[in-house]
């Protein structure tokens, strides 16, 4: 399958509350969550190397109608609400159109 859509997004934590933030994100991938979807090809959660609290998402979708219907489900928004009191300040995202690559997750 290839990717038609895809995110990279930069989280922040509250001082402390990255290792709590990764662990929430990481439940995006058990059975029944977002990154456990057929349309979700990537699904990667990774730490800043110089600062714990700085976690980095990137996702690739079969297409942007794909995710934007897999993340409006309950699941998904049970996630995203628990997100938001963790956070710093704002996400910062960068959309992209993937072009090639490689995933074996």
């Amino acid at each position: 399958m290839i990717a038609g859509y895809g995110f990279a997004a930069t989280l922040t934590a509250r001082p402390g509350k990255g290792d709590q933030l990764v662990d929430l994100l990481l439940t995006g991938l058990n059975e029944g969550s977002p990154g456990a979807s057929e349309h979700c090809l990537l699904y990667l959660v990774s730490r800043s190397a110089s600062d714990p609290d700085v976690v980095h998402v990137a996702e690739g979708w079969t297409s942007e109608e794909d995710h934007h219907r897999v993340f409006a489900g309950e699941t998904a928004q049970a996630i995203v609400a628990q997100i938001g009191p963790l956070l710093a300040k704002d996400p910062e995202y960068t959309d992209c159109v993937p072009v090639r690559g490689r995933s074996v997750l």
